[in-house]
C-alpha cells in the first residue's frame, strides 16, 4: 500500500490479462503517442512489445506490476539476458552492455538482468508507484541477480531523475541511430 489514500498492490505478473493491460499502458505512453509537453514533463517509453513477447519474457522472469484494484497502473518489465532475442530493437543496447565494466569485471561476467521498461499511468505519478515497482524488483530478484541494468533516453529527464533517486548509478552515455542514452545500474550487493 502506498500513501495514505492510495491502495496500490505491487507484485509479479500473475495472469495474461495483466500483460494485456501493460500493453495498453505502454501504447498510451509511447513517445510517438504523447505530446512534446507530456514527454518533457511526464516522460515516455520507446520500445513496443507484443503480447507474445511479453509472455516469453514473463516465462523467464515475471515482470512487476502495480495494481489499483484490478487495474494495472504501473509496470516494470523484467528482461533476463536470455530474452534479448525477443526484442531485436534492443540489440544495440545489449551490444553496448557487452563492453561495460562493473566493479572491475566485464559486465558479461556479472549476474545481471535488464529493466526492459518502466511506466506509471497518468494519475498515479508522484505517489511512490515508481519506487514501489523497483522495490518489488529488488524483493523478487536480489537473490538471483547482483545488478539491474537499464538505459534511459537522455531526453527523458523525469525518468533520469527517478532512477537516480532509486539508487541507479551511471555506467555510460552513448548515442545510437535512435537517441542518446544513459546506461545505469542498480547494485544490490555491498561493495
Amino acid at each position: 500500500m502506498l500513501g495514505s489514500s492510495v491502495a496500490i498492490e505491487v507484485g509479479q505478473v500473475q495472469e495474461r490479462a495483466e500483460l494485456e493491460q501493460i500493453l495498453r499502458l505502454q501504447e498510451a505512453n509511447l513517445a510517438a503517442n504523447v505530446s512534446a509537453e507530456v514527454a518533457e514533463s511526464q516522460g515516455f517509453v520507446t520500445a513496443v512489445h507484443s503480447l507474445e513477447v511479453l509472455e516469453q519474457m514473463h516465462a523467464l522472469g515475471p515482470s512487476i506490476v502495480a495494481k489499483d484494484g484490478q487495474a494495472v497502473v504501473g509496470y516494470a518489465l523484467t528482461m533476463v539476458t536470455e530474452a534479448r532475442a525477443y526484442v531485436p530493437i534492443l540489440e544495440p543496447m545489449f551490444q553496448t552492455f557487452s563492453s561495460l565494466v562493473w566493479r572491475e569485471r566485464p559486465l558479461s561476467s556479472v549476474d545481471f538482468y535488464v529493466m526492459g521498461q518502466i511506466c506509471v499511468a497518468d494519475g498515479h505519478r508522484g505517489q511512490g508507484v515508481f519506487d514501489a515497482l523497483y522495490r518489488g524488483h529488488r524483493a523478487h530478484y536480489a537473490t538471483r541477480f547482483e545488478l539491474l541494468v537499464t538505459q534511459i533516453s537522455t531526453r527523458n529527464r523525469r525518468s533520469l531523475r527517478a532512477h537516480e533517486r532509486v539508487g541507479f548509478t551511471p555506467l555510460r552515455r552513448h548515442r545510437d541511430d535512435v537517441d542518446e542514452w544513459l546506461v545505469v545500474g542498480w547494485d544490490w550487493q555491498p561493495p
